[in-house]
């Protein structure tokens, strides 16, 4: 069901990858709200071609960014403001990738230059796109960014690994960005802690079936879905959320605050 909650909004949705991607389903729902959005992916991505699917279905223009550089973002945020004449309303950051992951090389064994490549795409990038928004002015005032991240940032996952950094880097950015942007422009800026997700990226992570089981028993209310994701980050880029800022907001059916369930006690002591 739509509710309009974001008529007359832009937004820009960076990390739709293909329909398992929680940046898929916010894309659908923003304009399923009456959004008109703006994709971006990084080239790599973009010659995969699922993406062009998702844009024609939301009648929206594809604009490849590598947000590890600077005349990338540059230009997609001056594309998207002559394509919308003028700035956006909400940004979505949906983006994370890690070598030492994918090559399965244990946290305390990291390759440094894995780890760099890794920060550099998932933590420093959002700090990148708000500053490039910010010297544009490329962000409506009373704009919503919401980045995604995982309570791997405080707590320990051992096979998150160096995402794990990443994500708590991420989330303080946002903090210190919320702050600056928001009193230049009243722009919020906010982190959702999902639950483990079935996602391309989510399931390079070694054990994540374990994770999701885990996480499923722990949780009062379960494990939010991606379709659920989105419609939580939707209420965050629209006007019914204007003075949350800073946060770090777990949706992830009571996860972070139980401590044990009793179905995880019983499992136990089998």
């Amino acid at each position: 069901m739509a509710y309009n909650l974001l008529k007359g909004k832009k937004g820009i949705i960076f990390g739709a990858l293909n329909e398992q991607s929680i940046a898929w389903k916010v894309a659908q729902r923003a304009v399923e709200e009456g959004a008109q959005i703006v994709l971006s992916n990084a080239p790599i991505a973009l010659r995969m071609g699922e993406l062009n699917k998702l844009a024609e279905e939301c009648n929206a223009p594809v604009i490849g960014a590598d947000v590890t550089n600077n005349d990338d973002i540059n230009n997609l945020l001056t594309q998207t403001m002559d394509h919308f004449g003028g700035g956006v309303d909400f940004v979505l950051h949906s983006i994370g990738m890690s070598v030492n992951v994918r090559k399965a090389i244990p946290y305390t064994q990291n390759n440094y230059d894995f780890t760099h490549k890794g920060f550099d795409i998932s933590a420093l990038s959002l700090h990148r796109v708000l500053q490039a928004a910010m010297k544009m002015d490329a962000i409506n005032e009373w704009g919503s960014v919401v980045a995604l991240t995982y309570i791997a940032a405080q707590r320990v996952f051992p096979d998150y690994n160096d995402m794990s950094d990443n994500k708590a880097v991420l989330e303080s950015i946002a903090r210190n960005f919320g702050y600056f942007y928001g009193t230049q422009k009243k722009v919020r800026v906010n982190t959702v802690s999902q639950s483990p997700t079935r996602t391309t990226a989510g399931s390079g992570v070694k054990g994540f079936d374990g994770f999701i089981n885990y996480a499923e028993k722990m949780s009062p209310l379960g494990n939010a879905d991606a379709d659920q994701c989105a419609d939580y980050c939707v209420s965050l880029f629209s006007d019914l959320t204007r003075m949350v800022t800073m946060q770090n907001l777990f949706h992830d059916g009571g996860f972070s605050f139980t401590g044990v369930t009793k179905e995880v006690i019983e499992r136990m002591g089998e």
